[in-house]
């Protein structure tokens, strides 16, 4: 297979930099990340990079998707909300693990690319898509066991706390537009405690709680 050898590579990079659940590497080389990139990029979908996939949005970099997806810790049947769809690939990798996955993308073209996308891959019943402002949450569905942004936002989220269930964690990259730093919520009874994690960049989150 021509994308055999690059899928093994990125693995090993992965491991070298710390990814350690198996769950989350199984995944990340199971889904043919190659399917989300744009045309003409595929030979580059398992470089350490971020690729375009159009309208001024990214695919992350493999590292980038797999520490949120280790930090997350999603287990099969839980509930996710994943904030910003783009290519999809976060999506895929959380159906891959077992997730119940509702995403919301801002721009209608990704939206209906991804879909698509996730729906070739058997994971129809595995997600929930809809196009929209994916900063306000999505109130029908909740509570979920986990919230994860695929951008960056300018303040904490506390507005969709109320949407996860008691023990709960919501990651997300806070920060300004030039770079961000990936914070872990986790909601305790009535209270929610935070850790910083890691300073990266991402494209800025759109909509009533992000960037105009």
């Amino acid at each position: 297979m021509i994308y055999e050898k690059k899928i093994d590579q990125m693995i090993k990079r992965l491991r070298a930099a710390g990814i350690e659940d198996r769950r989350v590497l199984q995944a990340m080389r199971k889904i043919p990340r190659h399917l989300f990139v744009a045309r003409g990029l595929e030979l580059q979908a398992y470089d350490e990079k971020a690729l375009p996939i159009g309208f001024g949005q990214t695919i992350s970099h493999p590292f980038t998707v797999a520490l949120m997806t280790q930090i997350l810790n999603p287990k099969s049947g839980e509930r996710i909300l994943e904030i910003g769809t783009g290519s999809g690939y976060q999506a895929a990798i959380l159906c891959e693990l077992g997730c119940q996955v509702f995403t919301i993308e801002k721009i209608k073209e990704l939206a209906f690319r991804a879909e698509k996308r996730l729906k070739e891959l058997h994971f129809t019943y595995r997600f929930l898509l809809k196009v929209g402002d994916g900063s306000l949450g999505w109130s029908a569905h909740a509570p979920y066991d986990g919230i994860i942004f695929t951008a960056g936002a300018p303040v904490p989220p506390e507005h969709l706390f109320d949407q996860l269930k008691d023990g709960g964690r919501l990651l997300a990259p806070i920060g300004d537009q030039q770079e961000q730093t990936l914070t872990l919520f986790v909601k305790e009874d009535r209270s929610v405690r935070k850790s910083e994690i890691k300073k990266l960049r991402f494209v800025p989150l759109k909509g009533a709680h992000g960037w105009s």
